[in-house]
């Protein structure tokens, strides 16, 4: 037996759970390798996300400061959004950008995928870089959203994220893509 064998799990049967709309849960009983014991598993089934880091022909990063219910607090963030259902995610990126900001590019860049939280996640959050970003038309939020769009310097940010204006875990993953963040670290 491999080692990967030893550590993956049997699913031995899936009950749908409810639709709470930004999520879908899912139960999943599966079965340890290790001792056979059985475990419920909660699953949140939700749709992939995509994250930008959109930079100025100034090198400015384009930026949205909003409301986060989740944590009940306002935040410094990056442009980002839920990839719709046969949508690509560089669909998503572009549509996106243009939706919070208002700014667009021609010049696209992939930088990869993270796993928000496996262990109860099913999804995936896109990161995409975009160069030369212009404003291009007037932002458009969403009926839930309320914005406000800016551009920093790599210093501005910095300190955004020192003084603690700028926490998300995704976000900041995608800036870490681009920028070394690690003279941040304490």
């Amino acid at each position: 037996m491999s080692e990967k064998e030893r550590i993956v799990w049997e699913c031995i049967r899936t009950e749908t759970g409810p639709d709470l709309r930004l999520f879908r849960v899912r139960f999943d009983w599966v079965r340890n390798p290790r001792n056979a014991h059985t475990v419920k598993a909660t699953v949140l089934e939700a749709p992939d996300w995509v994250n930008v880091v959109a930079l100025t022909r100034e090198t400015k990063i384009v930026v949205v400061q909003q409301y986060r219910f989740g944590t009940r607090a306002a935040t410094t963030e990056i442009p980002a959004g839920i990839v719709e259902v046969g949508e690509t995610s560089k669909a998503a990126a572009v549509r996106e950008l243009r939706e919070e900001t208002g700014y667009g590019s021609d010049e696209w860049e992939y930088l990869g995928y993270v796993e928000p939280n496996p262990a109860f996640l099913d999804n995936r959050c896109h990161h995409w870089l975009v160069r030369n970003a212009e404003q291009v038309s007037r932002p458009e939020p969403d009926a839930g959203e309320n914005l406000l769009v800016g551009e920093m310097g790599l210093d501005e940010l910095r300190r955004e994220i020192e003084e603690g204006r700028l926490r998300h875990s995704l976000a900041l993953t995608a800036l870490a893509y681009v920028f070394d963040l690690r003279p941040l670290l304490k």
